[in-house]
């Protein structure tokens, strides 16, 4: 019997499949196409994701550079511009990497790490049994495994097969076009890399620009085509029968702008794409017995201020420790289920972002009415501070000890001065095994009936106020520093009973 089954090798699947490798568990992936897609579709990874892949070892993969991520000076929310620069703790991360390479890096992690990636194998039925599910397959293969998780995006057939009900809201009132462009040289700002338009001015690169009429931006990626997308609210959207082109496009554009854009296509394949509507869903539950979602299969919503990937991967690495010591027996009671626990109120903060940021970018007199206010509450550290703090993911603190301020919070960029000099925590947590982080040398005892599935690691610590620190594989914190007895029992509530 396979260990897990995981649907859909997008990049939650596969970051989950990484992940299971990393603990013990050697999942299958099937993937019902024979051949990745490479469709634009995300172009970046914005938030405290790119921390987390920092701390797999991917984001030197991904970004090409030796050194840590440093948070970005500025960023956007509802079509403000975001002056982090006011922050004194700058929480907002940004890795500018197309899926289609995110999706490429995590399938050759998860070859080095063994997974096994069956692509043309698409599922269309499920039957769960008292000790697995039992899948089959399009061309009637039947596989059996103990359990079964969904990473098939918004449409996913498994949590349909599941029994899972999947409530929110549905608008087909706003029409999204995007595409990979190319402008005359004249039409950029030297300067800035904004989009220079004879009658309006100019468009800023790298964020939602609202006007009365709708929503426009300019994204001039370095080393590869340009994007430009805009968003509507017409009262009668196109037909999904027609085929959208740059034509249609560049007409979005001067209705957006009141003035025209000189657009043509790249050489090259490239993106050409027409949404319309909008879904805003969070799954009834997370898990039905042996079946668990994960990613979009989970939660759906407005794309504005990219947050998709920043919830999903972030999804995979709570849920993938968990799978793993439920399947490999060590796992206390309920483990499995503090997956939906943590992270589904994770999603309802999303959706409450992309809800209020979508607002806030619409059409009308009152919105502007709105915006204004808006601009001045932004003036405000606090306010700005609240919101990266929002987008990005780091107001995430699950539920903990009361009595321990760092429990349930993530881990902070700790580095550790041991016998061999000073390391980085991102450097300690690239095999995915819980930490023990003890600057005294007074807990490694404590912690010894654990040893076969949590790593002790000794010496003075730079970057957190606490003595010790006991880290869960995802980066959060499980205890600080408390006496012999608050750490067996946050040891034993985590990781289950000492061998």
């Amino acid at each position: 019997m396979i260990d897990v089954i995981v649907v859909r090798a997008g990049p939650n699947g596969l970051m989950l499949a990484c992940e299971l490798a990393l603990a013990g568990v050697q999942p299958v992936v099937l993937e019902r196409y024979a051949a990745p897609g490479g469709e634009s579709r995300a172009n970046g990874l914005v938030g405290q994701v790119v921390r987390l892949l920092d701390r797999r070892g991917l984001y030197a993969r991904l970004s090409g550079e030796s050194t840590p991520p440093v948070p970005q000076p500025a960023f956007t929310f509802g079509a403000f511009p975001l002056d982090l620069t006011m922050l004194a703790e700058n929480p907002h991360y940004v890795l500018g990497v197309p899926q289609a390479q995110l999706e490429a890096e995590l399938a050759a992690r998860a070859a080095e790490l063994g997974v096994d990636l069956r692509r043309g194998h698409e599922v269309v039925d499920l039957h769960q049994r008292p000790d697995g599910v039992e899948v089959t397959l399009a061309d009637g293969t039947q596989l059996t495994s103990r359990f079964l998780v969904g990473a098939d995006g918004g449409r996913s057939v498994v949590r349909r097969l599941a029994g899972i009900d999947f409530p929110g809201v549905s608008t087909d009132r706003s029409v999204s076009r995007t595409a990979t462009v190319t402008v005359p040289a004249s039409s950029l700002d030297p300067e800035t890399g904004g989009l220079r338009v004879p009658g309006y001015g100019i468009v800023p690169p790298f964020q939602h620009t609202r006007t009365a009429r709708g929503l426009i931006a300019w994204a001039p990626f370095p080393g590869r085509p340009a994007i430009l997308s805009t968003t509507e609210w017409p009262d009668t959207p196109p037909s999904d029968e027609t085929i959208m082109d740059l034509t249609e496009l560049r007409a979005s554009v001067a209705r957006v702008l009141g003035a025209d854009v000189p657009l043509d296509a790249p050489d090259g394949p490239g993106l050409l794409r027409r949404l319309t509507g909008r879904n805003t869903r969070v799954a009834a539950r997370y898990r039905a017995g042996r079946v668990l979602l994960v990613g979009d299969a989970a939660h759906v919503h407005p794309a504005i201020g990219g947050p998709g990937l920043n919830l999903g991967l972030q999804d995979a690495v709570n849920l993938g420790w968990k799978l793993a010591a439920t399947v490999r027996g060590w796992a206390p009671q309920g483990l499995l289920d503090t997956y939906e626990a943590e992270r589904r109120p994770v999603a309802e903060r999303v959706v409450m972002s992309t809800l209020a940021q979508t607002g806030l970018t619409g059409p009308g007199d009152e919105i502007t009415g709105l915006r204004d206010l808006f601009a001045e509450l932004l003036r405000k550290p606090e306010v700005t501070g609240h919101i990266a703090a929002l987008m990005s993911g780091a107001d995430v603190h699950y539920p903990a000890d009361p009595a321990d301020p760092l429990a349930g919070r993530c881990a902070p960029d700790v580095v550790v001065h041991g016998d061999h000099g000073p390391i980085r925590l991102a450097e300690l947590t690239r095999a995915a095994r819980p930490l023990l982080l003890d600057s005294t040398g007074a807990y490694a005892e404590v912690a010894a009936p654990w040893r076969d599935r949590v790593d002790v690691v000794t010496g003075p610590l730079e970057g957190t106020s606490a003595t010790a620190l006991l880290v869960r594989p995802d980066c959060f914190i499980a205890w600080s520093a408390g006496d012999a007895d608050t750490l067996r029992a946050a040891l034993t509530h985590h990781f289950g009973l000492p061998r």
